[in-house]
């Protein structure tokens, strides 16, 4: 079986709550297991993306500031 190829966002620049409201989007497009990625520079996306696939049932895959930018995977959930 292959591996999913990622969807990514790109939400840098964008301030809350569009990083999370692009990602949403990106991930009704994805299909189950399929993994999204997110770069984002606001600093509330940390705890909002959290929260997030916590309630939506999505795995939060890695949560990581590279610099100034912090990438986000989920992987979608069923």
């Amino acid at each position: 079986m292959s591996e999913k190829q990622p969807v990514e966002v790109d939400a840098r620049g964008l301030s809350c709550p569009m990083p999370l409201l692009k990602a949403r989007k990106a991930v009704a497009t994805a299909e189950p297991g399929q993994p999204v990625v997110v770069y984002a520079t606001d600093r509330g996306a940390e705890s909002d993306f959290r929260a997030y696939s916590e309630r939506a049932g999505h795995r939060l895959a890695s949560l990581e500031w590279q610099g100034d930018v912090l990438r986000i995977e989920l992987i979608r959930g069923e």
